[in-house]
């Protein structure tokens, strides 16, 4: 959490969670499967014996040692795009969808816009940015989306949603969301760092919400996020660090502060900060779990809770299926179904992808076989690209001059272009307002045609 050197009222709050930033974890004294000293921890609390636990991962025993001697040159190295990976880690959904996973609690928004108390309404926000990290728990990996590829949703509160994969190297993907009480935009750009048997992702990203009866802008910036045993053990997410949420308009600010996971998954989930005054004057506590809920309670200027008052909860995760084989949630199959999906569905739209598709019915060779075949066709429009001098321009969004600075680096900036509302009202404008079967329609984010693809490959 930010501190101020000058002391005052930031000193509560440096006592408060000085214990917790005191963490460690355990580590595997034994060799396994020919690597020594790999971290395994069980997060959900049990003490059972390590080495055991480390061979609860999602590599076959047979398989773990020859992946490892694939993936261990890689380590220190940003490997958001370098490397193929097995289509049995992967889950039926794509990088773009996972971005509209964040309007499941977009409720939080239209509170935040209706809101007449300034500080409340950075509680409604904040809390809807941490309602997403129950969903991003899952271990599956996304597919990374094909260049110019598209997502779209409607019929989710009132909101249209569009993302864009703008960029293959670096990996951008640029998204916007609207209802009647907020616009969402985002540029994204992942950083990643292997370390073997984990991953650190950098968020590298802009994200705007205007909540549009006030016109208040707020700024968010997540922290990093780890994930652990990827080859060795069960595969769990973790994200320890800050989260910031400033309203750019007023200077008030949130600093949640993410608890990493300690021996046993001792202070995992919890989430401690403050909604501050454009002076770093402490004005509400937050206080909760990101897997499951968030509450608020009135503060003095030393951070404590006020005499008399008691904490609010604000926010608390929804049900979720049974024994789910992806852990999805009810929305995450809801994103996923052609039932939130627009009459005259782009083609481009992650849905429609076949190696999603197949995963999604269980048709792993099938699943891999697909991947393998779009990432060829996509390195051959790249070659095609090159050979004309030419360079991929987004639909949808547009590159903008402004470059964002981040905690891990610059960040060019895409804005929504507005083409978009534009394609839309001609597509309603043509249809009979019935819904169709659009399952039938072929995956097609591509540049070029066959034909001149296939010029390029001979």
């Amino acid at each position: 959490m930010a501190s101020n050197a000058n002391g005052g009222f930031f000193s509560a709050i440096s006592n408060r969670i000085s214990s917790i930033r005191s963490w460690s974890s355990a580590t595997v004294s034994s060799m396994l499967g020919g690597v020594e000293g790999l971290e395994v921890i069980n997060p959900e609390g049990g003490q059972e014996d390590a080495e055991s636990e480390a061979l609860k991962g999602r590599f076959k025993q047979e398989d773990r040692e020859s992946y490892w001697k694939m993936m261990h040159k890689y380590i220190g190295s940003d490997v958001t795009s370098m490397v193929t990976l097995p289509v049995l880690i992967f889950e039926p959904m794509t990088m773009l969808q996972r971005m509209a996973e964040l309007m499941e609690y977009a409720h939080l928004l239209d509170l935040a816009d209706q809101c007449e108390d300034p500080y409340l309404r950075m509680v409604y926000a904040s809390c809807w940015a941490i309602s997403v990290y129950y969903a991003y728990e899952r271990p599956w990996k996304p597919f990374n989306p094909i260049l110019g590829e598209t997502y779209e949703m409607v019929n989710h509160s009132g909101i249209t949603f569009l993302a864009e994969q703008v960029s293959h190297h670096p990996p951008m993907s640029s998204g916007h969301a609207e209802n009647e009480h907020f616009t969402y935009d985002i540029t994204s750009k992942l950083k990643t760092k292997f370390l073997g048997n984990s991953v650190d992702v950098y968020p590298v990203g802009r994200t705007r919400v205007v909540l549009k009866k006030s016109g208040v802008v707020l700024d968010l910036v997540p922290p990093p996020t780890k994930v652990h045993n990827l080859i060795f053990g069960r595969t769990w997410i973790d994200s320890p660090g800050d989260y910031v949420v400033t309203n750019l308009t007023t200077g008030d600010k949130v600093i949640l502060y993410f608890q990493p996971c300690g021996w046993f998954g001792s202070g995992r989930y919890e989430v401690d900060g403050y909604v501050y005054n454009k002076d770093e004057e402490p004005k509400l506590l937050l206080t909760g779990k990101w897997n499951s809920f968030m509450s608020y309670q009135p503060c003095d200027s030393e951070g404590e809770p006020l005499a008399g008052s008691e904490l609010k909860e604000v926010w608390r995760v929804a049900d979720v299926p049974k024994n789910d084989k992806f852990q999805y949630t009810h929305f995450a199959h809801k994103i996923n179904s052609f039932d939130t999906a627009p009459n005259g569905l782009l083609p481009s739209d992650s849905r429609l992808r076949p190696d999603r598709y197949a995963l999604e019915k269980g048709e792993m060779s099938k699943a891999g076989s697909e991947k393998s075949r779009m990432e060829d066709k996509q390195r051959a429009e790249k070659k095609v690209r090159e050979s004309r001098s030419e360079k991929f321009t987004p639909k949808w969004f547009t590159l903008t001059e402004d470059v964002s600075t981040t905690p891990w680096g610059d960040l060019e900036i895409y804005e929504f272009n507005g083409k978009y509302a534009e394609h839309r009202a001609k597509v309603e404008a043509e249809s009979s307002g019935d819904r169709v079967d659009q399952t039938g329609i072929t995956f097609n984010p591509w540049q070029y045609d066959d034909s001149s693809v296939q010029a390029a490959a001979e």
